[in-house]
């Protein structure tokens, strides 16, 4: 099975410490404009937040798994909570490359499976080299519609 690029642990880490920050300034406003809130409080929340944001990264990189098999994408992920995904080709829809602006920054890409099924049916594949990212997509293409047309009825 294949792991993703080392450089998401960065890509998870920038986006706790983006969102301990945004929780920080809304403990600030809180503190300079209604209730009273111990500096100490609003600076050691931050701390632990991304003590904590560090902690999952470093578990989530050494977890997350995704594989190529003959029949479906298979994908191993969960800190907490374990999940093993497995998206028969011939459920694909479409599939997309992202890059989002921390991404880009860090120099990553993500593959997104769309498959049959309800709103939300989506895989998301994080933590590639944009190279490898594009590399997925068609593959993933090619293997949906390689199964496409050996299940029709």
């Amino acid at each position: 099975m294949e792991s993703l690029h080392p450089r998401v642990r960065l890509l998870w880490v920038l986006s706790t410490v983006i969102q301990a920050s945004v929780l920080g300034v809304i403990a600030y406003l809180v503190d300079r404009f209604a209730v009273a809130l111990p500096q100490w409080a609003i600076v050691g929340g931050w701390v632990v937040l991304v003590l904590l944001g560090i902690a999952h990264a470093v578990a989530a990189h050494r977890i997350w798994r995704f594989d190529l098999q003959d029949d479906a994408l298979f994908l191993l992920r969960g800190v907490v909570t374990r999940t093993d995904t497995s998206v028969p080709y011939v459920r694909v829809q479409h599939v997309d490359t992202t890059r989002g602006p921390i991404e880009r920054a860090v120099g990553l890409a993500s593959v997104v499976v769309y498959t049959a099924g309800t709103r939300g049916a989506d895989i998301t594949i994080p933590g590639l080299r944009p190279e490898r990212a594009t590399e997925l997509r068609e593959r993933l293409r090619d293997l949906a519609n390689e199964s496409e047309a050996t299940d029709a009825v």
